[in-house]
């Protein structure tokens, strides 16, 4: 049933990605996929933390939201390209910016969503 769940989410989590992706946003740092990281580690933290605190949530939908959407919906190679891309077409500090910036938010959005979590309970 986890590999279903995962499957499902991972279908709902790339379509939205897919769908974002398609926004006209038109600039030199990658401001889409890093906001759909950065809400992607929000999410996550949510609901790390909400299934840690709680013994009623069902795991599969934890494996549907965690695995699932959260890893369709993020994505580590996109955010490798693009850095890749820019550091290639010179773009070192805007490269480096983006780089620091997506790992230090991304890791804060988890903190955030477990203390958002912490806040349900």
């Amino acid at each position: 049933m986890g590999v279903l769940m995962a499957a499902l989410g991972g279908a709902v989590g790339a379509s939205a990605r897919y769908g974002l992706g398609l926004l006209p946003v038109k600039t030199v740092f990658p401001m889409m996929t890093f906001l759909i990281n950065l809400a992607g580690a929000v999410l996550i933290g949510f609901v790390a933390g909400v299934a840690a605190s709680r013994e009623e949530i069902n795991p599969d939908l934890v494996t549907f939201v965690k695995v699932g959407v959260c890893g369709g919906f993020t994505t580590f190679s996109t955010f490798s390209l693009e850095l890749f891309n820019l550091l290639e077409n010179d773009h070192p500090v805007t490269g480096i910016l983006y780089a620091a910036a997506s790992v230090c938010t991304c890791v804060i959005g988890v903190w955030a969503g477990r203390r958002l979590a912490g806040g349900l309970i």
